[in-house]
């Protein structure tokens, strides 16, 4: 498939129907705006379903709207100086970039204590403690803060378990209950993958916690409880840079504040844990 969305989307308009076009004209003209919404913020820009952004997706031959964003965002950086990192441009060199890349992430991590909730952290934090096992799932570069939360709480005690395998993550889910939680992770909060493990888990009843950068995503809107890990995203970013950094600092702000709640118990956990891993070493 062409990564030429807008040429695309002019050669099909015709094909297209009244509501369609709509999308289409809101698109060419705010591609900039697309490029960083989720598919639910598409839909109300439009005043639409979803159902209906789907259709116009499809019909421009996407079976995701994640792939059509980012081929929105290569499009738009065709014509402009910016690179891979806000702020980076192909003239710079390694000292430039190394500056950049740390001005951002500082800046992104100063921010983020005006977009995380504390009582949503708080909300996440007393479910992890009350729940009697914990499933953790999160896909492509997700799944490595995913892992990081698993390993975090396995210190800690707590019967806890992650996946960033399709099927997995359906049959894990299945088999959670109400006495369970499920955290999901997703920068977009549009991973099919992610939404149909919260599916499966909601079908028996059980609670679900999310982590994402998009409060309108359709993973915010099944969860219980949302922190949010980025107030800002640029152009070029696919992998969502800052935002993975923000989620490891939200995950060690969760397992400082429960080993605090649990006291020596924590320590002795850590501890415990600390020795196994020593026989793995010489």
């Amino acid at each position: 498939m062409s990564s030429n969305v807008f040429s695309l989307i002019r050669a099909k308009y015709n094909s297209l129907s009244e509501s369609q076009k709509g999308i289409a004209d809101y698109v060419l003209k705010h591609g900039d705006k697309v490029m960083l919404s989720s598919l639910s913020d598409l839909a109300y820009a439009n005043n639409v379903s979803e159902t209906t952004v789907i259709r116009f997706i499809h019909k421009l031959n996407y079976d995701s709207y994640q792939v059509f964003r980012v081929h929105i965002a290569q499009e738009l950086s065709k014509n402009t100086s910016e690179a891979i990192y806000d702020d980076v441009t192909k003239y710079d060199g390694v000292e430039d970039i190394m500056k950049k890349v740390l001005q951002a992430t500082v800046e992104s991590l100063k921010s983020s204590a005006n977009i995380i909730n504390v009582h949503q952290l708080e909300k996440m934090i007393e479910q992890i403690m009350k729940a009697k096992k914990i499933l953790i799932i999160g896909v492509g570069a997700t799944a490595a803060i995913a892992y990081d939360f698993q390993h975090k709480l396995l210190k800690l005690g707590f019967d806890v378990s992650y996946s960033d395998d399709p099927h997995i993550i359906n049959i894990r889910c299945l088999n959670l209950t109400i006495k369970d939680l499920l955290i999901a992770i997703s920068h977009s909060g549009e991973s099919r993958e992610v939404l149909d493990g919260v599916e499966f888990a909601k079908k028996q009843r059980c609670p679900v916690a999310c982590i994402t950068s998009y409060p309108n995503s359709n993973l915010a809107k099944h969860a219980s409880c949302t922190i949010l890990s980025s107030s800002h995203e640029t152009k070029y970013r696919s992998d969502a840079m800052t935002s993975r950094i923000i989620q490891l600092t939200i995950i060690d702000m969760i397992y400082v504040s429960i080993a605090i709640k649990m006291g020596d118990k924590a320590i002795d956990n850590v501890n415990r844990s600390r020795l196994a891993v020593a026989k793995n070493k010489t």
